[in-house]
């Protein structure tokens, strides 16, 4: 059973690769270099009880590669627990590439990655995440099947971003329904923080349905394009500042600390960003004492997680969509299994997880 608790990153870093292996209880990292192509990347396999791990490829400029390990292993360890609490049968895995996506890719480099890939004889398949496209998928399946968010004229289903923002929709409407008895989002004041693929779909669903829709980017041009497109009104400065009903972090993680916990004016926390507490058991708990009710980023952003694992099975769009829209019973349940036990919701999600993985486990063990 995998435990849930959280680590000293610090304290594990400075203990080598196993010891933040040990601790996250990671079944397998490969570190990828490739002079050549410039390729340095890191797969990390967190576990496959329930199935081969599937995971997206970030690009991103690190700060060191210390960063990157840290990053690839949290991520892995989400998608462990997305896929087992969306009833994939689905391992977790992840990958990172060490680069600026704006300026560092090639062809040469992600088919070289792509045969790193496929040395793994299908224990990872890999899909886009931040920083990568259909396109860079395309590269990496001229050298692997183990790939999937491939474009659609390849018999694939393209980007997940909209399947992944519908998730998103559905876990605000289930959070809404419990914090306020009524699903509707109707005139509630929404903060979406990240209007990239995801964030801006998010925001096309909310407005049409008569949110007011307040928007944060550091992307100035995207920002200016949807706020003009949707009506959204546009924050600068210290968003947390801000009264709104909904908060929804839709950029990069960790956007949840001692500061802006301690900031926070919303009464739910609901976005697509992966990782979003930056300390899972002492933040987790923070937003439950503070009363704010957060919907586990890991269950609301199966979305995509959902739409690439079709292309496994036959893909099809509509019965992507349709299998999404279980992400609000999803939903609902660990809100309500959390406010039974006074429990914080992301450990009510996580038991939920670990309860499948020990019971599949067992199946496959015969005993």
């Amino acid at each position: 059973m995998i435990e849930t608790k959280e680590i000293s990153h610090t304290k594990s870093m400075q203990a080598g690769v196993f010891g933040p292996m040990t601790d996250m209880q990671h079944e397998q990292v490969v570190f990828c270099n490739d002079p050549a192509t410039g390729l340095k990347a890191i797969i990390a396999i967190h576990n496959t009880v329930l199935g081969p791990a599937l995971g997206g490829t970030r690009m991103w400029k690190y700060d060191n590669e210390t960063q990157a390990l840290n990053d690839v292993l949290r991520l892995s360890r989400g998608m462990t627990y997305k896929a087992a609490i969306t009833g994939l049968n689905l391992g977790g895995g992840k990958a990172v590439i060490i680069g600026d996506s704006r300026t560092d890719k090639s062809e040469a480099l992600f088919r070289r990655f792509g045969k790193f890939i496929d040395s793994l004889a299908g224990k990872y398949i890999t899909a886009e995440d931040v920083g990568t496209s259909t396109k860079d998928m395309e590269w990496i399946a001229m050298e692997t099947n183990h790939v999937t968010g491939i474009p659609q004229s390849m018999g694939g289903g393209g980007d997940p971003s909209p399947v992944t923002a519908h998730g998103v929709y559905m876990g605000m409407k289930a959070s809404a329904k419990h914090a306020w008895g009524s699903e509707s989002l109707n005139g509630r004041k929404i903060l979406v923080q990240g209007v990239g693929h995801v964030g801006e779909n998010l925001v096309n669903y909310i407005s049409k349905e008569g949110a007011k829709v307040y928007i944060s980017d550091i992307n100035e041009a995207q920002l200016k394009k949807v706020a003009e497109t949707y009506g959204a009104t546009v924050v600068n400065g210290n968003i947390f500042d801000l009264e709104v009903d909904i908060y929804a972090p839709c950029a990069l993680g960790a956007t949840l600390n001692d500061e802006s916990i301690a900031a926070l004016k919303c009464v739910i926390v609901a976005g697509a960003a992966n990782n979003q507490l930056a300390n899972e058991t002492t933040h987790g708990a923070m937003l439950m004492e503070k009363g704010v009710i957060y919907a586990p980023d890991f269950v609301i952003n199966a979305g995509g997680l959902i739409n690439v694992y079709s292309e496994l099975i036959g893909y099809n769009r509509e019965l992507a969509f349709q299998q999404t829209d279980k992400i609000y019973d999803f939903t609902l349940d660990i809100l309500r299994k959390a406010s039974d036990e006074s429990i914080p919701t992301y450990l009510a999600a996580n038991r939920m997880a670990e309860k499948r993985i020990t019971d599949i486990g067992k199946v496959k063990l015969g005993f």
